[in-house]
């Protein structure tokens, strides 16, 4: 007897899937059963992929089998589609789905428990939470988009799905997008469905990984399983729900090889397994709501859960105005105002600036004009070596101007600041107060997820950050919002930067007037008050937002009209990668079906591991990418990403 397996170690450039003879005194094996294999002069492990009869080449044995236990059919499954869908070498993908370290020795846990479920009167639900719950299951595909608003009570929803899945003797995973949302999500759940969760994310310790893996495999009760992306990847048996809260989170997509989307995949996952896949989030992704409308899968919930939630009193500050910044530079008198009326009352203030806004702005500081590409509508990026402004997605290039082109201004502006820089001046303006920054430069034990109980029970009165504290947080004392520039995002070089954008300050917007104090206040401090993206974050207007980018994004050729993919290569010198990315674009540019971008350098053009520059490919066939990627000569300083979130 012999048997194919997908090793977990890529043994040649194209390598797929090994034979190998029958173990030594083992019976017959099954599909999905993890395995250890001899590999060259070493030994590696692989999964069992299908049984063959016979060979007409020599083989050698299989080591030894590892668990009994095989991986539940649709694994195998999402192994070779992901390989297929992504063009990533099987080996990688299979490595994904077995936890490091696995074939090592764990000391034994307690076992969980099979305790009782709590009962569908202990999950609350409204009126416009019991009509989505009707529609949800009422959709033929099996993919639903719920289009939550902020405090619409999507966690509810969740909750009583789960219950009722767990209650058919089926498993659910749930997906989040950030480990500091872990926390919460965690709190809610566990005082539902107490002792039957795993909770999964990059902070656990290689043992812990593995014995909760293992857990899994063995398991045959219903359990939940929680987590970020690689939440998904678990060998649960029986599952009956994949939930995606945060759905628009670029999280979701895997940047290091191989690349791919966790949406896409629990798509695939569940249209296999004909179980339902939920997308909730209170600002979808363009393509997914495109989609979602064209499939009828769509479902809005667009009532506040609680009745005392109130919309919050927004105040639209102009930072061309320096009448508003007489006692700081960065803080506006209003939003200084409303901090010290917070601390005297014993309420907290958030404040919000997107960590990448500390890129590099071109913008007049009188009128707040942009350079932007003429054919992309995308913010040009200043190379400071020869002064001059370049579209990474296109190629087109212009000279840095001396006065703005609009009000003939001839202060340009080319700067930025981060949350380091306003934690110091928050300190030095209210020094008795209890300041805390949360961003990736976090370490234990000062990250959002290890400090969730002090934020949320308001003792710290000032909160400072990123994009984590913008999603999906439920904080009871928070009373003011602030948010330093709205519009640093819009400098990026990328066709999704409005659109991340519109999704920070209404994720941000909604974390204030959730109903639990009777103060409600924000305030946005924006160079273009009057741009379409931050009116329409201010207001929460997703349909105007929809529209507006939609016909932005048909002009310029991007998703959900084009299909997109990003190939760079890196060498240690410029000239290299300038040289091979050009002969990759002379072989592209033959394509009648394919459209490529100039050769240009990427975002970050040069790091550690040296000069990388990219093309930007788009076609209306997902297809007609795919065969042109899969035509190109192979390299392995040539790296793909299909389908990116992001072109940066």
């Amino acid at each position: 007897m012999f048997y194919e397996v997908i090793p977990v170690r890529l043994f040649r450039e194209d390598g797929g899937i090994l034979t190998y003879g029958a173990p030594e005194n083992a019976g017959p094996l099954k599909n999905g059963q993890v395995v250890e294999i001899p590999l060259g002069k070493g030994k590696t492990y692989g999964i069992v992929s299908r049984k063959v009869s016979s060979v007409d080449f020599k083989t050698k044995p299989i080591s030894r089998v590892l668990y009994e236990e095989s991986l539940p059919p649709h694994i195998l499954k999402s192994i070779f589609w992901l390989s297929e869908y992504y063009d990533a070498p099987l080996p990688l993908v299979a490595r994904m789905f077995l936890p490091q370290g696995i074939g090592k020795k764990r000391r034994k846990t307690a076992e969980r428990s099979n305790k009782k479920f709590a009962s569908s009167s202990n999950i609350p639900l409204n009126s416009a939470q019991l009509r989505a719950l009707k529609e949800l299951k009422s959709i033929n595909t099996t993919t639903r988009l719920l289009f939550g608003i902020t405090g619409s009570g999507k966690t509810n929803i969740y909750l009583k799905l789960s219950q009722e899945v767990l209650d058919s003797g089926h498993s659910v995973i749930l997906l989040v997008p950030e480990i500091a949302l872990t926390s919460q999500l965690v709190q809610v759940f566990e005082q539902t469905f107490s002792g039957q969760i795993s909770v999964i994310h990059s902070n656990k310790t290689e043992a812990e990984r593995q014995i909760i893996w293992e857990k899994t495999l063995k398991s045959t009760i219903p359990q939940i399983i929680i987590g970020a992306r690689s939440a998904l990847l678990s060998p649960v048996q029986n599952l009956g729900l994949i939930i995606i809260d945060e759905a628009h989170e670029e999280a979701y997509f895997q940047e290091n090889n191989p690349r791919y989307s966790a949406l896409r995949l629990a798509s695939f996952t569940a249209g296999n397994l004909k179980i339902p896949c939920i997308y909730g989030t209170a600002t979808p992704l363009v393509s997914d709501y495109h989609l979602a409308k064209s499939k009828n899968s769509l479902v809005t919930l667009d009532q506040k859960a609680k009745i005392s939630a109130k919309t919050p009193n927004i105040k639209i500050i102009d930072l061309k105005d320096n009448s508003h910044f007489t006692r700081n530079r960065y803080f506006s008198n209003e939003l200084l105002g409303s901090i010290e009326d917070n601390l005297k009352s014993g309420y907290q203030t958030l404040i919000f600036h997107n960590r990448r806004g500390s890129a590099s702005l071109t913008i007049c500081e009188k009128c707040g004009w942009q350079a932007l590409c003429p054919n992309c509508f995308l913010p040009l990026t200043l190379h400071a070596d020869n002064y001059e402004l370049i579209c990474h997605t296109c190629g087109y290039k212009t000279n840095v101007p001396t006065c703005c082109p609009e009000c003939k201004h001839p202060n340009i502006i080319h700067k930025g600041f981060g949350t380091k820089l306003l934690e110091t001046e928050i300190k030095k303006l209210f020094k008795d107060a209890k300041v805390a920054r949360f961003d990736a430069d976090n370490k234990k034990p000062e990250t959002l997820n290890a400090n969730y109980d002090k934020v949320k029970n308001g003792d710290i009165d000032i909160i400072i950050g990123t994009q984590t504290l913008a999603k999906g947080l439920d904080l009871p004392m928070l009373a003011t919002v602030g948010v330093v520039q709205a519009d640093s995002g819009l400098s990026l070089p990328d066709f999704s930067a409005e659109e991340k954008t519109f999704h920070l300050l209404s994720q941000v917007l909604g974390r204030v007037g959730r109903g639990h104090v009777d103060k409600a206040e924000a305030f946005v401090q924006t160079y273009q008050p009057e741009s379409e993206v931050i009116k329409s974050g201010i207001n929460s207007d997703y349909q105007s937002f929809y529209n507006y980018i939609l016909s932005r994004r048909k002009i310029g050729h991007f998703p959900p009209f084009y299909y997109l993919g990003k190939l760079s290569i890196t060498y240690k010198t410029e000239a290299a990668s300038v040289k091979y990315i050009n002969s990759y674009y002379r072989l592209i540019k033959k394509s009648n079906k394919v459209f490529a971008s100039l050769p240009t350098p990427a975002f970050h053009e040069h790091t550690t591991s040296g000069y990388t520059w990219q093309i930007v490919l788009r076609a209306k066939s997902r297809n007609d990418l795919l065969s042109l990627v899969k035509s190109l000569p192979s390299n392995p300083h040539l790296h793909l990403s299909l389908d990116p979130p992001s072109l940066l």
